[in-house]
């Protein structure tokens, strides 16, 4: 899944391999969304990321939670955020029984 993550620095890093990427200038988002799922990765003088579409955190640990296992997760702003978003799940799931 190719997810990318809006950082305090401003640029994008892309969430498994941490690059650093750019929303490429054609794409159709007309704000810089916290995490976006992108279909394509195309290197020219930078790295950018096209045909992006605006995700929220709580649907990547609900669709894919082998995938983001945050024990083996690398370090970084968006561990934290998903680290709140799962804490914050296991919260109402517990407030809930």
């Amino acid at each position: 899944m190719q997810v990318a993550h809006l950082e305090r620095a401003g640029q994008y890093l892309t969430v498994k391999d941490m690059q650093q990427v750019y929303l490429h200038p054609s794409t159709c988002l007309d704000h810089k969304p916290e995490w976006v799922l992108y279909q394509e990765f195309v290197l020219t003088s930078k790295n950018y990321i096209r045909t992006c579409i605006d995700i929220r955190p709580e649907w990547l640990i609900d669709v894919a939670p082998h995938y983001y296992d945050l024990t083996n997760y690398p370090p970084g702003d968006a561990k934290r955020a998903l680290e709140r978003i799962a804490a914050k799940k296991d919260r109402d799931a517990s407030d809930r029984f």
